[in-house]
């Protein structure tokens, strides 16, 4: 109102600090990912893998997605990144596509490609939608044993807040189902930044550390030379 005196800077920083200290306390503040530089990202994909304007183009798309999607609600994010993965790449065995009978391929190596595995369309899917500000502690990279294929598989698994049954990202089917619906696979062990964990009620029991496993560490040094800051 006209005539009351305005607060001095100085109790200006310290009313916002509170402020913020209390949001964290109270689980308000979000946790987010650092932001992508994607000129960066495609400049290091043409001198790492001389990536061709046509391969580049689906990083841009890749870009673009993510610049249109921040304003989705968490749900629309999930069904957005799920088919937009889903349907950009096709699957391919990894000895087809890299020689190797198990190769863990980062997000750009995948796009420059075109094709991928079940864990590139995993991995793709984690780090899309940590991007996208979905905290890392909802999402749980899931090695599965796919029963009516008979073979080990990997998923993408979301815990919504409050929930003790995670949604199934998947590249076999192109709809998000709960756990309990996808009776063809059997869990067997999820990963994400925060640890390793074992299946079991109430979202499992966290075993370690998932600093142990040499592919996922592998997997983010090889982004942070592709430009990704670190996860």
């Amino acid at each position: 109102m006209p005539g009351l005196p305005l607060p001095s800077p100085a109790l200006c920083l310290r009313l916002a600090c509170a402020a913020v200290a209390t949001s964290l306390a109270m689980g308000l503040v979000a946790e987010r990912a650092p932001q992508w530089d994607f000129s960066q990202i495609i400049s290091q994909a043409q001198r790492l893998y001389q990536a061709s304007p046509r391969k580049v183009a689906r990083l841009e798309a890749w870009r673009d997605f993510i610049a249109r999607s921040h304003a989705l609600s968490e749900e629309e994010k999930l069904r957005a990144v799920n088919r937009f993965f889903n349907d950009y790449l096709l699957f391919a065995n990894d000895d087809r596509i890299w020689g190797q009978n198990d190769y863990w391929a980062s997000p750009v190596e995948a796009l420059l490609k075109g094709e991928a595995d079940c864990e590139d369309y995993s991995l793709a899917k984690y780090f899309t939608l940590r991007q996208l500000g979905v905290p890392s502690e909802r999402l749980r990279i899931t090695y599965v044993k796919a029963l009516e294929l008979n073979q080990a598989h990997m998923v993408l698994t979301y815990y919504a807040p409050g929930s003790r049954e995670p949604l199934v990202l998947d590249n076999l089917i192109a709809q998000i189902k709960p756990a309990s619906q996808r009776r063809d696979l059997l869990p067997v062990y999820a990963f994400n930044a925060e640890g390793l964990w074992l299946p079991g009620p109430d979202g499992g029991r966290r075993t370690g550390d998932s600093k142990k496993l040499a592919r996922w560490q592998d997997l983010l040094g090889k982004m942070q030379r592709e430009g990704f800051p670190p996860e």
